[in-house]
């Protein structure tokens, strides 16, 4: 049966009068929000917009961290007949004036002053936008100035009849767009993919046989405006009657797991590997028993991870190293009742997947796209193959082309990109089929594995194929290398840009006998370059002659967001980055 989305939200209030839809720290204290509030409140904030003059298929763009304003403004937006559409908040004033001005936003719905005055530098440029929402804090400016506080929409909504309401939700079909997801641009401009009320409560359905139970809890911390962390904290929770807590920030998000201590997480790449760096730095620091007993552990995990994935019995050890290792591990991370953990959004190293599966920690790799609704596979904590990404969705199609090219169909399937119809044609074929613009096989099993990006192939000048994600993966193996942009179109061969983990330079200095002390003079020094070398050539080892990384150039500094080289998401902008250090990559040639 295809629901709305004021459908699922409208059930979970009848079906969860008691139960805690979402919570959020504020002043130091946790809030709990009930389904019966939750949807009283997203029904004040639709009839304030409709008050703010928000008309039938008007957009309301919203920019911000994670919180229950962020829910009530996308929900709102949605009941009033209106289209959210989710910015970036690490997105500059131009991005911002972009997205509102492609999507001619009625309204914007921003988190504090600091995203305020994004929209008031290009507000000139927009003249669709009719109103700006502040989420937190007084905006300070009188009322005809067209910015308004929260509680001042609130105010609003109260003037304004539920029929009114009513009349606006009646009319919505549930094949009727309902939401906005720009792309995060890897490549160019951002598109606006649409997405419908069915494509959203179909795909968050899909999890029903996933042991999803009420009172199950997820932490939102990813970008809102990024379709997986819709699904997994917004509309996912809504259709099972889960509690979305939301972390205080991401310099908080330790900390906030170990209070919340979700059932359920949900994390891209880096910030996997970024909490596998900080655990092998406290491991190093611990005292040599200690890292005796861990390393045996571990053995005796990767062996117990792998008997599951066959169907095998567990080491006859394996609850010793799980009462002295692994559930320590997961108490400290906040993860003691996560059933469920994953990885999404971006490819993953095997080496990073196989350090949480030695620990008992096994992550499910999810595949997906924003243009089929988030994701396109999926895999629980029993049916998973480490380096794989799942089995296609229940109801949808999974299918391998011609020429390796992985296709997608079913009702995850977007409408199509706004305002681009030749962009949908080039995407959606005759027969329905989403083509994905990815490589990767199908097994026996049904397990798909992705290789890499169809338009991301380095053709070299001998004309082979090399998949870049495939050989950054194994390159990010290499204990003190943090990131890997391999280069090699149209050249003699493959080379390589690293960055390095601060945290364990100076200690791989002292083990291979350079006196570098931090990264700037890991960058300079040639006994730290001779380590990288052996290293490398052991990677090329593993690799085929076309694949092997003839040179490399370190990087003295991390790829970033603020810096350009990565999306907001964490995917490396390859355009961006090979621009950006164009004259050290000739050099790689020279």
């Amino acid at each position: 049966m295809a629901l709305r989305v004021m459908d699922v939200l409208d059930r979970a209030a009848r079906q969860w009068p008691d139960g805690a839809a979402m919570r959020s720290k504020r002043a130091g204290a946790w809030r709990t929000i009930t389904w019966p509030e939750y949807r009283a409140q997203a029904r004040l904030v639709a009839r304030g917009f409709m008050a703010l003059g928000l008309e039938p298929a008007g957009c309301v763009t919203i920019i911000g961290f994670n919180c229950p304003e962020w829910f009530l403004a996308d929900v709102g937006a949605i009941y009033a007949g209106g289209v959210p559409a989710g910015i970036y908040s690490t997105s500059s004033a131009e991005q911002c004036a972009w997205i509102a001005s492609h999507c001619e936003a009625r309204i914007a719905v921003v988190e504090n002053a600091d995203q305020l005055r994004k929209f008031l530098a290009v507000r000139d440029r927009l003249p669709s936008l009719r109103a700006i929402v502040v989420m937190h804090g007084d905006p300070g400016m009188p009322a005809d100035a067209g910015v308004h506080s929260w509680p001042r929409l609130l105010e609003l909504g109260a003037s304004v009849g539920d029929d009114a309401l009513d009349a606006r939700i009646a009319p919505q079909q549930s094949d009727d767009v309902c939401t906005l997801i720009y792309t995060s641009g890897t490549t160019g401009e951002p598109k606006g993919v649409m997405l419908s009320h069915d494509n959203l409560t179909f795909t968050a359905d899909t999890a029903r046989d996933l042991g999803l139970h009420p009172g199950d809890v997820v932490i939102s911390y990813l970008p809102l405006s990024h379709i997986a962390e819709q699904i997994v904290s917004l509309h996912g929770p809504m259709a099972f009657g889960m509690t979305t807590a939301f972390a205080e920030s991401m310099e908080t998000l330790g900390e906030n797991l170990r209070e919340v201590r979700p059932t359920h997480f949900v994390a891209v790449p880096r910030v996997w590997e970024k909490i596998q760096e900080r655990m092998e730095m406290v491991g190093a620091a611990s005292p040599a028993w200690r890292r005796k007993l861990v390393r045996w552990a571990r053995g005796v995990g990767l062996a117990g991870g792998y008997a599951d994935q066959r169907g095998e019995r567990r080491p006859t050890l394996y609850p010793v190293a799980n009462a002295l290792v692994f559930r320590t591990v997961r108490h400290r991370l906040g993860l003691d009742r996560a059933r469920l953990l994953v990885t999404s959004a971006a490819p993953i190293s095997r080496a990073t997947l196989e350090f949480f599966l030695s620990l008992g920690l096994p992550i499910s790799e999810v595949y997906g796209m924003s243009e089929c609704s988030g994701p396109a596979t999926r895999a629980d904590a029993v049916a998973y193959r480490t380096g794989k990404t799942g089995v296609a969705l229940p109801g949808t199609e999974l299918r391998i082309a011609a020429d390796g090219e992985i296709c997608m169909r079913g009702r995850h399937v977007f409408k199509g990109y706004f305002k681009n119809p030749a962009a949908t044609a080039e995407t959606i074929d005759a027969e329905g089929w989403l083509h994905s613009g990815d490589i990767g096989t199908i097994d026996a099993e049904g397990f798909l594995e992705v290789t890499d990006r169809k338009k991301e192939l380095i053709i070299t000048a001998g004309g082979e194929n090399v998949a870049p994600q495939l050989v950054e993966g194994v390159i990010k193996g290499i204990p003190v290398v943090s990131q890997a942009f391999v280069v090699g179109d149209r050249r003699r061969y493959v080379a390589a840009l690293l960055t390095l983990d601060p945290q364990k330079v100076s200690s791989v200095a002292r083990e291979c006998g350079s006196p570098a002390k931090d990264i700037e003079s890991a960058v300079c020094c040639e006994a730290f370059h001779a380590y990288l070398q052996q290293e490398i050539d052991g990677v090329n080892q593993r690799l085929s002659r076309v694949q092997a990384v003839k040179r490399f150039a370190l990087i003295p500094d991390e790829f970033t967001i603020e810096g350009g080289e990565l999306t907001p998401t964490l995917k490396l902008r390859r355009k961006a980055i090979a621009e950006k250090y164009r004259d050290v990559i000739e050099r790689l040639y020279a």
